[in-house]
């Protein structure tokens, strides 16, 4: 692949992708608009916006100052690592809304008749099943990376497709995190206690995660190399937000979606493993309900479904 050989029919205006970024920064401040002085730091909010639309900016000027893949990878590259910068974000804005998560507790004992995120790690505690819960938890961000480096190097001609559908999955999830606000379990038993919990009652805490945001110690093997890697990321990024449905089961059900019609077949099957672990650890390390996980699997065929009938669309 010739990175650096000027593109002779260069995009012209903004991607998809940056629109898309575009039309989410428009939202979020009409919904800033409206919260008004319920937020706790609009200004830093504005702040931060006005970068990201400078750094969209910056890099559309870049790509036609020097119109070759190379650029346009770093155009894609520069998106998909600001994603994480997004997502506290929605915390900001969604505990200005009740907290719902005493609905969501209340539907996950009605289907399964127990709080499957506090039964799997009592049940399922030695050392070597933990850390590959959390390995498969860990993987999240490296299997994003693996699928842009595939497209990058394999399948140059869908990479921007791929960054498409991915960068909009993320945003679809934070518009839903945004006026969904539910914390997970992870937040939610210890604001109420572990006692009600197991006695299946699920108070509401109203605006209880406005200011606080204690959380379970995160399970597993004290010292193990992932079980580490979990807590660091916690005490990184994590907030009372994101739990319904789990980005991280959609995002990389959607990954592999993108393999699979990139005919990637081996590579999925390989990672595949790692998937279910990843699945399963969402709810072992009390970091969403199951019914997230479903939620997940659903809403990322719809997304990719979609994307695909918008694709198809645009060739017309």
């Amino acid at each position: 692949m010739k990175l650096f050989s000027l593109d002779p029919r260069p995009a012209r205006g903004l991607l998809a992708l940056e629109w898309v970024i575009i039309g989410y920064m428009v939202l979020t401040l009409v919904v800033m608009a409206i919260a008004g002085d319920s937020l706790n730091d609009p200004m830093a909010m504005l702040e931060m916006r006005g970068k990201m639309l400078a750094i969209i900016i910056g890099m559309w000027v870049l790509y036609r100052y020097l119109p070759c893949r190379m650029t346009m990878l770093l155009r894609l590259l520069m998106q998909l690592a600001l994603l994480g910068d997004w997502y506290p974000d929605t915390y900001e804005i969604n505990r200005v809304f009740p907290n719902l998560d005493h609905v969501f507790a209340s539907w996950e004992q009605g289907l399964f008749g127990c709080q499957p995120s506090l039964l799997m790690f009592s049940n399922l505690s030695h050392p070597i099943i933990s850390e590959l819960m959390d390995m498969g938890y860990v993987a999240y961000y490296p299997l994003i990376a693996l699928t842009v480096v595939y497209f990058c190097f394999w399948r140059a001609k869908d990479m921007l497709w791929a960054a498409t559908v991915i960068i909009t999955a993320f945003f679809f999830y934070y518009t839903i995190y945004i006026f969904l606000p539910v914390a997970g379990p992870q937040y939610y038993y210890p604001a109420v206690g572990l006692e009600n919990i197991a006695a299946g009652v699920f108070p509401n805490v109203g605006d209880y995660f406005r200011e606080l945001r204690a959380a379970l110690p995160t399970p597993g093997l004290d010292g193990g190399i992932f079980h580490s890697l979990v807590e660091a990321a916690h005490e990184a990024g994590e907030r009372p937000t994101a739990a319904f449905p789990s980005s991280h089961v959609g995002i990389t059900t959607i990954l592999l979606l993108l393999l699979w019609q990139a005919r990637a077949r081996r590579l999925v099957m390989w990672l595949l493993p790692v998937y279910i672990l990843l699945c399963l650890s969402t709810v072992y390390i009390y970091a969403h309900y199951a019914i997230d996980v479903f939620a997940g699997w659903i809403t990322a065929i719809a997304i990719f479904w979609t994307m695909n009938c918008i694709r198809e669309l645009l060739r017309l």
